[in-house]
């Protein structure tokens, strides 16, 4: 592939995924998904680019939530590369490819702490030292 055609992959591919990102914070918004975090995680894995956290109010309000991130990114030309945790809805998994959205119960994310595990080292967000 020539520089240029590899240039323009990246961009497409750099435009595909800031349309899957704004449909996913749209499906957050439209289910009134709590406590939305959105996490950068380029440079740090290679499983994705953009973490989203999220908590339902109920294990129904999580699935549902869930299940909408799927609908919007299927209206993008996304297909889920996976889902996990939808029978028990307490933590539902939506892999998405460069996007990973967590939708979890309040306690669950709590007891997990995604965001401190995610976030450790960079700037203006600094684990506890209890």
């Amino acid at each position: 592939m020539s520089s240029t055609a590899s240039r323009k992959a990246k961009g497409k591919s750099a435009d595909n995924n800031e349309l899957l990102r704004q449909r996913v914070v749209a499906a957050l918004e439209d289910l009134k998904a709590k406590d939305v975090r959105e996490i950068d995680v380029r440079g740090k894995t290679s499983i994705a680019d953009i973490l989203f956290i999220a908590s339902g109010t109920s294990a129904r309000h999580v699935k549902s939530i869930a299940d909408e991130v799927i609908k919007f990114a299927k209206e993008a030309g996304v297909m889920p590369l996976g889902v996990e945790g939808q029978t028990e809805a307490e933590w539902v998994l939506v892999d998405l490819g460069d996007i990973i959205v967590h939708v979890m119960m309040p306690r669950i994310r709590e007891f997990y702490g995604l965001e401190r595990l995610w976030t450790v080292g960079d700037d203006g967000f600094e684990a506890a030292n209890d």
